[in-house]
């Protein structure tokens, strides 16, 4: 049996407030920039500054917007690679041929 859905959640703007505007919004729009690493300055309440350097994980995959489409979490990603694996594997196989 569903849940009710809790209508602040999933209303009309979904808590959002009025002078928030996402209508123009363009979806991974930094995605490119940040793989080549970006810099974060955090300045604190006693006037010091800390400056972090920030390069993302070289497994990192990124998936271009028609393939990822069909994907909504990395679960499903790695279930369907998970699939092809073997598929893979056996035509390697094939092509190598008798030694």
């Amino acid at each position: 049996m569903k849940k009710a859905m809790n209508k602040t959640v999933h209303g009309k703007n979904n808590g959002m407030r009025a002078e928030y505007d996402f209508s123009r919004g363009v979806r991974g729009r930094h995605c490119r920039t940040i793989q080549g690493g970006y810099t974060i300055t955090v300045h604190k309440a006693d006037g010091t500054t800390v400056v972090k350097d920030v390069m993302p994980k070289g497994n990192a995959v990124l998936l271009e917007p028609d393939v990822q489409a069909h994907f909504p979490d990395s679960k499903s990603v790695n279930k369907a690679l998970r699939c092809l694996i073997p598929l893979v594997h056996r035509r390697r196989r094939a092509k190598a041929g008798p030694r």
